[in-house]
């Protein structure tokens, strides 16, 4: 069987449309997975980036983070929790994913506010603004639009990577490819993958639509 089969197999499957197997069931899962981890990872990376990017310390030590947490095996980090914590609901699964995305949220964010022109800065400080009104009236509305940036690529690998969830028996898309294997049903496998790849998809379209609702017209012009 060719992959357009094995799509057709799957999702003609009346069963994987309904319960607590079925694709719309799945699909809350997995968002909620990915939802929670990006929003704890970046109640983290945010305000560490805008402090960082705005006082200028720092830089050396979040690119040596950075480039640590990336070098962090999810699916190690994973099966690590799991033994070290137990089955403790879902908080094996979101260590791996908050690494994952810290990093990227975190870094972005400081170089989106270093790389704000310094003239209005030194113009709004010069008026006598205080630093967090330069921080979240000058730079950080310029620097938007690289922020979300480093949140969409955080949102996007947190999407393709929880899929680790369902190795520990957790639900999401993965529970498709993971019981697929084991059953050698290549159509759940196959299905399973093209579901994922279409709530990247998905997501990439949502940052985009966010960032024309919240970015200013005349910053996008500028970009």
């Amino acid at each position: 069987m060719n992959i357009l089969n094995f799509l057709n197999t799957f999702f003609s499957d009346g069963a994987n449309w309904h319960g607590a197997n079925g694709i719309p069931h799945r699909l809350l899962e997995h968002i909620q997975y990915s939802a929670v981890a990006l929003a704890i990872a970046a109640a983290i990376g945010l305000p560490i980036g805008l402090f960082t990017g705005h006082t200028g310390r720092g830089g050396y030590a979040l690119s040596a983070f950075a480039t640590g947490a990336r070098a962090l095996p999810s699916f190690g980090l994973l099966v690590l929790m799991t033994i070290w914590l137990g089955q403790l609901g879902t908080t094996p699964a979101m260590i791996p994913l908050v690494a994952l995305a810290v990093a990227p949220i975190l870094v972005t964010t400081h170089e989106a506010i270093r790389s704000v022109d310094p003239a209005p800065v030194d113009a709004a400080r010069g008026m006598g603004m205080t630093s967090p009104s330069v921080l979240f009236q000058v730079e950080l509305p310029v620097a938007l639009p690289l922020i979300l940036g480093g949140l969409r690529s955080a949102a996007i690998q947190v999407v393709s990577t929880a899929t680790i969830a369902a190795y520990i028996s957790l639900g999401g898309f993965g529970r498709y490819i993971i019981d697929g294997l084991a059953s050698h049903t290549y159509s759940d496998v196959v299905g399973g993958a093209v579901l994922v790849a279409g709530l990247a998809l998905a997501t990439i379209g949502v940052f985009w639509l966010v960032g024309r609702l919240v970015v200013s017209p005349g910053v996008r012009r500028g970009r």
